[in-house]
């Protein structure tokens, strides 16, 4: 176990636990290099068979972390690149893993974490779950996890959620395909088992294989991905040292709505 990650290993299966339920699992630059330390240690593993990723406590994820949103506020635009550089690795990471993935996902995912569920190949939720891409209430954009979700709900839903920053439950998320299946919270574990159990009858080089075969026949590939991630990661680092992001990320930061927001 580490500060922010915690690992779990059941004879092929890796349990990756994001482990901050003080904040809500969210997002800093220490969970996010442990995180995509523990994958790339998985990925090389040959014992490992499958990945289980979760969140500890009651959120799965919250996205970004308020100190570090407040250092990335007052950090400069280079510095903003190299930060969002590094959340582009992760995903990265966790897209093109050689290993079939599953997202147990036991609580609310936003910004960053529904971009975590969007890169596993299996994602099963809890049905009380909540879900947003809120970013344009800040100002911002989903820039770095966008590749993800678009290619997990398609372009029309897409548009909609994120020009809305609307919060949407898991019925809505397994209709537009974010979720594969939704589940009592009783039988969440039960659930994330019935797919460990189809994944072990598989061949671990096909599997790694037909992973790779789906990607690549919607035209995603790891080398142009890390291309793809430049041009994302250089646009939310703009859109963070802007105007309109910093009076954004200021509002949100302060707990006051920003001046561009109606009320109602």
């Amino acid at each position: 176990m580490t500060a922010s990650v915690a690992l779990t290993v059941r004879g092929a299966v890796a349990e990756v636990r994001l482990n901050r339920p003080g904040v809500h699992n969210a997002f800093d630059e220490q969970l996010i290099a442990e995180l995509t330390e523990t994958l790339q240690a998985l990925d090389a593993d040959a014992a490992i068979r499958a990945v289980v990723l979760t969140g500890e406590g009651a959120s799965f994820s919250a996205g970004a972390d308020l100190n570090w949103m407040r250092s990335m506020a007052r950090a400069s635009e280079a510095d903003n690149l190299a930060d969002s550089l590094k959340l582009a690795a992760l995903m990265r990471t966790l897209n093109y893993l050689s290993k079939p993935t599953v997202a147990r996902v036991n609580g609310a995912a936003y910004g960053g974490g529904v971009g975590l569920v969007a890169c596993c190949d299996i994602a099963i939720g809890v049905d009380g779950a909540k879900f947003s891409l809120s970013e344009v209430k800040l100002g911002l954009v989903p820039a770095v996890i966008s590749p993800y979700v678009i290619a997990a709900i398609g372009a029309r839903h897409a548009r909609r959620l994120f020009v809305t920053g609307e919060v949407f439950d898991a019925a809505e998320a397994r209709r537009i395909d974010l979720l594969h299946d939704t589940v009592a919270a009783d039988q969440l574990d039960a659930a994330v088992e019935r797919s460990l159990h189809w994944l072990g009858k598989g061949g671990p080089v096909a599997q790694g294989e037909a992973k790779r075969l789906a990607l690549a026949m919607a035209g995603m590939t790891a080398a142009q991905q890390q291309e793809l991630d430049a041009g994302n990661a250089a646009l939310i680092a703009r859109l963070r040292v802007s105007a309109e992001g910093q009076h954004g990320l200021g509002a949100f930061l302060d707990k006051r709505a920003p001046d561009w927001a109606r009320e109602g």
